[in-house]
């Protein structure tokens, strides 16, 4: 009977941990029965003993059912916790993740700019023209203008004409000077035109900008010779820019005759000017 009675607490005890308003009446009903249950327990009649038993297994299934709500809710709750903590540990090493990826990015743009930089000094000690170098500070792309604005000008003795150069690649020409600024205008553009010869068919041609990333060959000879991998290089005709200047590569296409440039227009960080160039443009 003692054992009966410390199994009755022990559900009843259970069932009282879980105190959610929506568990009273349950709770409430456990109570009853066992009050019924303690009523009848004296009793050694054979019917009452199955009624006993009846009632014990009511009790403990209801107190394992009131108190299951609570476990529950405290299961869902750990739950939530570590699945908040997840995010926020996923959250941190995304954060480390992209200031890694920025360092990187960092340290490839300063290998970039220090590779140009060294080749931009070779190309001065080795060159007999009397070059000067300048960073693009402001680069103004449209679909037929292409230029760039360097930051130097007259106050390091720049003047209209001069030829712009990416490493030994003629890339274009100084077309408007302020003191600390200048305006290239690359081959690229729309107002561009440079004369040239191509190698080793010894043609003559106006390198004419469209806008695009190849400009066109025109006024050609009409029974010229020129092939795909033909060079293209400043033919110095009318006193404009040095004679040999490499500028690209022929492709032909449909009749076309396009120019590759050997350097991208696109990536230029820092150009090097001949100052014992044209200072003026006829074609300008």
């Amino acid at each position: 009977m003692d054992t009966s009675r410390e199994d009755f607490g022990i559900a009843i005890r259970s069932a009282f941990l879980a105190k959610g308003s929506k568990q009273k009446f349950s709770l409430f009903a456990l109570i009853v029965l066992s009050i019924v249950f303690l009523s009848v327990e004296t009793i050694e009649k054979k019917p009452l003993k199955y009624f006993r038993a009846f009632v014990k297994d009511v009790i403990y299934r209801g107190a394992l059912i009131v108190s299951a709500p609570s476990k529950s809710i405290n299961n869902f709750s750990d739950f939530i916790k570590q699945h908040v903590n997840l995010y926020d540990d996923y959250s941190k090493l995304k954060v480390e993740n992209n200031e890694l990826k920025n360092k990187i990015s960092e340290t490839n743009f300063l290998e970039l700019e220090n590779n140009q930089l060294r080749k931009l000094i070779e190309e001065q000690a080795s060159s007999t023209s009397n070059l000067t170098s300048a960073r693009v500070m402001l680069d103004k792309q449209s679909p037929y203008l292409n230029s760039f604005i360097i930051n130097i000008g007259s106050n390091k003795n720049i003047k209209n004409g001069m030829a712009v150069l990416d490493g030994k690649n003629f890339i274009g020409r100084i077309v408007d000077v302020n003191f600390f600024s200048s305006r290239v205008l690359l081959i690229s553009d729309l107002n561009s035109k440079i004369p040239i010869i191509t190698e080793p068919s010894a043609n003559h041609a106006i390198l004419s900008g469209h806008g695009g990333n190849k400009p066109t060959l025109e006024y050609l000879p009409e029974n010229h010779n020129i092939q795909d991998g033909d060079k293209v290089y400043t033919s110095g005709k009318e006193g404009l820019f040095s004679p040999g200047v490499p500028i690209g590569e022929v492709k032909v296409e449909n009749d076309l005759v396009t120019v590759l440039p050997f350097s991208d227009l696109r990536q230029i960080t820092f150009i090097n000017i001949d100052l014992d160039s044209a200072e003026t443009d006829k074609n300008k």
